[in-house]
């Protein structure tokens, strides 16, 4: 077996446990609590398993506590997968989704993820899933709103004598 880990007085026992019933964060609060437990005189595993967490864990986090007191107990922010598009494609497909598609050019008349997957893998020689494009037009602020189409051999007048007489006929 390893020679015990020592752990930094910064607080003692009551003092930690004090902070933790303070604590808004859940994780941060069990962590203190195995540590003051630890402090007590616990065993690692019963001082961990007390806290819900397991003795190789306990260990990780009172390395962190000896090297940055109660801040080293927080988590830490994680990375983030780099986006699938650069700014400037992100800025021509955005400006591709606010252009009005023509049925005869594009074969539709209204922008579906599906048409936009296919301008991406076309346009910049990326393939993006439909969940992926939904994510990537998230982040520029785009909702799933969109304007009701017009059928481009539609008859205005038509219309508007169906809205001022019904569908009835005498």
């Amino acid at each position: 077996m390893g020679a015990a880990l020592l752990i930094a007085d910064h607080h003692d026992a009551s003092e930690l446990r004090a902070l933790a019933r303070r604590e808004k964060n859940g994780r941060v609060a069990s962590r203190m609590v195995a540590i003051a437990n630890a402090l007590d005189g616990m065993t690692r595993l019963a001082a961990a398993w007390s806290a819900g967490m397991d003795r190789q864990t306990l260990r990780d986090w009172v390395i962190r506590y000896n090297a940055d007191s109660i801040d080293g107990l927080c988590d830490q922010p994680r990375g983030h997968n780099p986006e699938k598009l650069t700014e400037s494609e992100q800025a021509v497909l955005l400006a591709k989704v606010f252009q009005t598609p023509d049925p005869t050019r594009d074969g539709t008349c209204a922008w579906r993820l599906a048409d936009l997957c296919d301008f991406a893998e076309v346009r910049f020689g990326k393939r993006l899933s439909t969940s992926g494009m939904w994510g990537v037009l998230q982040r520029l602020g785009l909702s799933h709103q969109k304007a009701r189409s017009v059928h481009p051999k539609s008859d205005p007048k038509a219309q508007a004598d169906f809205q001022k007489k019904g569908c009835w006929r005498r």
